[in-house]
């Protein structure tokens, strides 16, 4: 394909595929189109929810060469599609596919000779070519390397992050064949100014994007059974890392919950294949087990805290702070503070929410939980620092606390003195 004949259609439009719209309008036709009308309708009114562009970027976008739509005949247009679908697990953490073949069937339905179709979602080795790839030539007529091509260049986006961005994380890139992973490069060298890494194949580039995360979930899981162990002999595990990473050559990790669209998730793609090839990763697995059993670990946490100071958890008012999976991000997908507010809502707590940052209509809509506008003073028997959101690390949290209230910090992220207990 000329790139200079381009005319990208960027499926999708979340944390992934809106900052790749943006950045591609700069140089680019593009379309960012999303099946959620109101999403759409937002865009195009120049408001990002998601806060991952700034409104002078969008606005900028939309006066350059970028429209957003959620009508798939527009799609007709493109010759170039990128698409970058969520790919969640299934309630048995198995790989669900489903958002990633619905995306990849209304793509075959306009898909035509000189096309290249390419996949940013994170999914197994093979599953590129061996599902999305197949699909497209079964339900296009069109025949692989011959009449279209595929790429894969897995995201790197860490929402909220706003020093690693799209443009200075050096970017993956794999083709079908050796013509079309180059023109990914070309292409995305338009966008990425730290460059562009050609992997040798499309499963390389799959493999590496699923290890990137499960690395994390696997040192993450090393904290936070050190957090478990130090617990018993009664030592501080944050004072431990403190120390530990005087050496240059310690990896600083944190003990804590595991939330998010990829590290919670990324490890069972990567199990789900792993296992179909024969080969049961242990460690992966028995990782992924402890990050899953935080959230337990910290309700009984909670429950040995307060009745070591003689406070029944019936009808006790407790106030958690955070409940996007991590700081100062609006990000709600899998946030494990919603599992530690029904643990204490089950034992008859009386439980508050508080988050500036969250989306109290998606809250409500996908969580079930209700927001606390603003939490009362001297009103509650236990708070929880569960996200150390900016505004909670400036403000003094203990007001909230009746006069023999607790604080229990989840992150550590307050002066120790302050709190009655840290994880």
């Amino acid at each position: 394909m000329n790139i200079n004949n381009i005319n990208i259609a960027v499926i999708g439009q979340g944390y992934v595929g809106l900052p790749l719209a943006v950045a591609f309008a700069n140089h680019f036709p593009i379309l960012g189109f999303d099946i959620n009308a109101t999403r759409i309708k937002e865009l195009s009114q120049g408001k990002d929810t998601t806060l991952e562009v700034d409104n002078v970027s969008l606005k900028q976008a939309l006066d350059n060469k970028l429209n957003f739509s959620a009508c798939e005949k527009d799609l007709a247009h493109a010759n170039c599609y990128i698409i970058t679908v969520p790919t969640p697990v299934d309630l048995n953490n198995n790989p669900d596919l489903k958002p990633l073949e619905s995306a990849t069937r209304t793509v075959a339905q306009y898909l035509k000779k000189g096309d290249v179709v390419i996949y940013e979602s994170t999914v197994y080795p093979g599953a590129t070519e061996r599902i999305c790839g197949h699909l497209l030539e079964s339900l296009s007529d069109l025949k692989l390397n011959h009449d279209f091509f595929l790429g894969y260049s897995p995201e790197r986006i860490n929402p909220g992050d706003k020093v690693h961005t799209l443009s200075n994380i050096v970017k993956v890139v794999s083709g079908s064949n050796d013509t079309t992973a180059q023109f990914l490069k070309e292409l995305y060298s338009h966008i990425i100014s730290a460059g562009c890494h050609v992997a040798p194949t499309i499963q390389v580039a799959e493999a590496a994007k699923a290890i990137e995360n499960t690395q994390r979930d696997v040192n993450i899981a090393f904290m936070n059974e050190l957090l478990m162990m130090f617990h018993k002999m009664n030592i501080d595990v944050l004072d431990v890392i403190d120390t530990a990473a005087t050496k240059w050559n310690f990896l600083k990790f944190t003990p804590g919950l595991v939330g998010g669209h990829c590290i919670g998730i990324d490890p069972y793609y990567l199990i789900h294949q792993s296992q179909q090839s024969g080969h049961y990763p242990a460690l992966i697995a028995t990782a992924r087990r402890i990050n899953e059993d935080m959230p337990e670990y910290v309700t009984s946490r909670v429950l040995k805290l307060m009745a070591m100071h003689k406070k029944h958890i019936v009808d006790a008012r407790i106030l958690i702070l955070g409940l996007t999976f991590k700081e100062n991000c609006p990000d709600l997908r899998n946030t494990r503070i919603a599992d530690i507010h029904a643990e204490l809502t089950a034992l008859h707590a009386r439980v508050d929410v508080h988050d500036d940052w969250a989306d109290a209509q998606e809250s409500q809509s996908q969580l079930g939980i209700t927001l606390c506008q603003q939490p009362k003073n001297n009103h509650y028997d236990l708070v929880i620092l569960a996200v150390p959101h900016q505004q909670y690390l400036t403000q003094h949290v203990r007001e909230f606390l009746k006069p023999n209230g607790l604080l229990i910090d989840l992150k550590g992220a307050l002066p120790k003195e302050m709190v009655d207990e840290r994880l």
